[in-house]
């Protein structure tokens, strides 16, 4: 049978040899998925940049779709996307002038931090006032927004892969 080449953007296998490789990691679907994967992890301030710089498109405005996806020279982001983006923006700029001054910034997500900031005001109003801390700022849920990537590309579920509980490993 041979080796197999797996290709983790493409999910995708094939026998691999040297002309094989060589097609596939040149090929249109393997630089588009590569693509798509990286974009997920770009910078919020380069994607607005980016998405200001384009115009609308208007066949993603009319119907909902584009033949290019991904693809499309033209902007696919609403006003409110937009809106949002710049809000996140700004929000990771006041993060990072808090760090650079020095301000003690905890980690953790949102819902860490609500639940912490529900205690300190309990106990401020049962004792004195406390000076509040201002909040790390998190992506909102659904940001970047995941494309439709396979499913070996795809992060895990919130709770963790799970298993059976008959499935026994070893």
């Amino acid at each position: 049978m041979g080796k197999r080449y797996f290709c983790d953007y493409c999910d995708r296998s094939f026998q691999d040899n040297l002309h094989n490789r060589k097609k596939h990691l040149n090929g249109v679907q393997h630089l588009r998925a590569k693509r798509v994967w990286y974009d997920l992890f770009r910078d919020a301030a380069a994607i607005l940049q980016e998405e200001q710089s384009k115009k609308p498109c208007r066949k993603f405005l009319q119907t909902g779709q584009c033949d290019f996806g991904s693809n499309c020279r033209f902007s696919h982001m609403t006003e409110q996307d937009l809106e949002k983006l710049s809000a996140q923006v700004q929000g990771e700029q006041r993060l990072k002038e808090l760090r650079q001054e020095g301000a003690d910034v905890p980690p953790g997500t949102i819902e860490d931090w609500l639940e912490k900031r529900a205690k300190r005001l309990s106990t401020a109003q049962n004792n004195s006032s406390l000076p509040e801390k201002p909040a790390p700022f998190q992506y909102p849920l659904g940001w970047p927004p995941v494309q439709d990537l396979p499913p070996s590309l795809q992060p895990p579920p919130p709770g963790g892969w799970l298993f059976p509980p008959d499935l026994h490993w070893g």
